[in-house]
């Protein structure tokens, strides 16, 4: 047996094990835990044990191991490329390590690291990414470590862009209502890798500080559109980025698909034959009224809820809502980009049958450290929202769900 000074650190190395034969002796639980990356790998697993899990005789039935129901012998380590040694006989342990040892074959013992020749790193993967983590003889750090490093690269904290194999492209990303931290882990992380962000001003900002310092932010606002429509601008200046070759993100408040105008732009990048991902965010007509207390539905008080723009009046001839079909609903009724038009829209409500004094509650800037909540009534909201000087973004709610909420944070 070869003595390993203990102050040499092990070498890493990536193992490629597709169709090459990997020998575990042992079917307890610390096989349990390390099959399912081997199979993984796709490499030729034979599994020497008289016993098993029900995990590991399940991987046995599916085909994906060759299972020999039996004890550990003389020869079982012939030609192998890797053996990990796992039962709980000692002395059957020592034997398959020194065979393996014979044979230079790489082993991993489960019962004492000191005298393996290969150790087993704690891994994990992201995005095609493994992260593999070795501390020595402290599993726990490795393990602490290695998920530190995994969760930096879900959540964007960790700033690892793609360079070789990266397509070129745009992601439309949903940002959430306004509180950087409501934005998916994928959103975050295609941020993190992003060569252009073109933002709306709705969307997490604070997320844009965060950016290195080569990134090109663009307002979407500030686009220059001459004799173009805003949107023909915004869709052209994400065409334009991405066919010279560039990541681009292009991060929108909420949800791209839930008044946000993200199927035009994913259009406009179809037709272009651009590539394009589409990252669902959370919207604030949940969102919002859930930071504020207010559930959009509540046993016994409302089965339904309804998503309504308020960007058009009633009674503009371009509105697409059947207002009195929607007064007659009992349920919640949340209204985005309507602050201006809220006179109106609850005049239609009530001039459709619900009632003057159903709850309305106003919430403004919500999720964000300026959150705010206006409370009223469809009979009073138009004077309220004059009165206490409501200005958008504030999404609005309306119906009993409103009080719910209030009795519950009073």
């Amino acid at each position: 047996m070869v003595e390993h000074a203990p102050e040499h650190p092990a070498y890493p190395v990536g193992l490629r094990l597709s169709g090459r034969r990997v020998v575990v002796v042992g079917g307890g639980q610390v096989a349990q835990r390390r099959l399912p990356a081997l199979i993984a790998t796709g490499a030729d697993i034979v599994l020497v044990s008289p016993s098993a899990t029900p995990s590991v005789e399940a991987m046995a039935d599916a085909g994906e191991i060759r299972w020999e129901r039996r004890r550990y012998a003389a020869g079982d380590l012939a030609d192998a490329w890797y053996v990990l040694v796992a039962t709980s006989d000692t002395e059957a342990n020592e034997h398959a390590s020194a065979e393996a040892e014979r044979n230079r074959t790489w082993c991993v013992r489960s019962d004492d690291a000191g005298a393996a020749t290969a150790w087993t790193p704690a891994t994990g993967r992201s995005e095609g990414v493994t992260v593999a983590v070795l501390t020595g003889r402290d599993p726990r750090r490795s393990a602490s470590v290695r998920d530190a490093i995994v969760e930096g690269l879900r959540d964007g904290t960790i700033a690892a862009p793609r360079h070789r194999s990266r397509t070129p492209g745009v992601a439309l990303v949903g940002g959430g209502p306004g509180d950087p931290d409501l934005i998916t882990v994928r959103g975050r992380r295609l941020l993190a890798e992003a060569d252009v962000v073109i933002a709306d001003r709705l969307g997490p900002r604070d997320l844009l500080d965060e950016l290195p310092p080569h990134v090109e932010v663009i307002d979407a606002a500030k686009i220059p559109y001459g004799r173009f429509m805003a949107q023909e601008a915004i869709n052209n200046a994400l065409i334009e980025h991405a066919r010279a070759g560039r990541a681009v993100v292009r991060l929108k408040g909420g949800d791209p698909f839930v008044f946000g105008r993200g199927m035009e732009e994913a259009e406009a990048l179809a037709d272009a034959g651009i590539p394009c991902v589409v990252v669902p965010g959370i919207s604030s007509s949940i969102s919002v009224p859930g930071a504020a207390g207010i559930p959009v539905t509540h046993r016994g008080v409302a089965h339904e809820f309804t998503v309504v723009s308020g960007h058009v009046a009633p009674d503009d001839d371009r509105s697409l809502v059947d207002w009195p079909a929607l007064a007659r609903l009992r349920g919640t009724i949340v209204v985005l980009m309507g602050v201006d038009k809220i006179g109106a829209i609850a005049g239609a409500l009530i001039a459709g049958g619900r009632a003057p004094h159903t709850p309305v509650a106003l919430v403004q800037e919500g999720t964000t450290a300026a959150q705010r909540r206006v409370d009223a009534t469809l009979a009073t909201v138009a004077d309220t929202v004059v009165a206490e000087g409501v200005r958008p973004p504030a999404v609005i709610v309306i119906g009993d769900v409103v009080t719910v909420g209030r009795r519950a944070h009073a």
